[in-house]
């Protein structure tokens, strides 16, 4: 076992130093404590680690944040259709295509 030394006793003058952290944090960012189940936590952290490496609540935030678009663009097509229908534009749906067999009996007929 390789023994260790302490390191010598240095004089270090933090008069000009400054409370915080070293690098601030990106604007438009929040520090919360927050309670995930087990399973979510272990399902970002092995993504992360099937990638090779990264940040595991970067994963989570962005998956958060898809889910605010994804959401805010159905809100938005709904309000389209809605405004559609009450102004009377929307034409009804073609009728369904039939099955092959349907056709072939009209044809048969015929």
């Amino acid at each position: 076992m390789k023994k260790c030394e302490a390191e010598p006793y240095r004089d270090i003058d933090f008069s000009d130093g400054k409370r915080g952290p070293v690098i601030e944090p990106e604007p438009g960012k929040t520090k919360i404590a927050i309670r995930l189940d087990n399973r979510v936590i272990e399902h970002f952290r092995a993504l992360v680690e099937r990638a090779g490496g990264g940040n595991y609540q970067t994963l989570i935030n962005d998956a958060l944040v898809d889910q605010i678009q994804q959401a805010s663009m159905l809100d938005t097509v709904r309000q389209i259709l809605r405004e559609e229908i009450s102004a009377g534009k929307v034409r009804q749906l073609a009728p369904r295509r039939s099955t092959g067999a349907s056709v072939r009996k009209v044809s048969a007929g015929r």
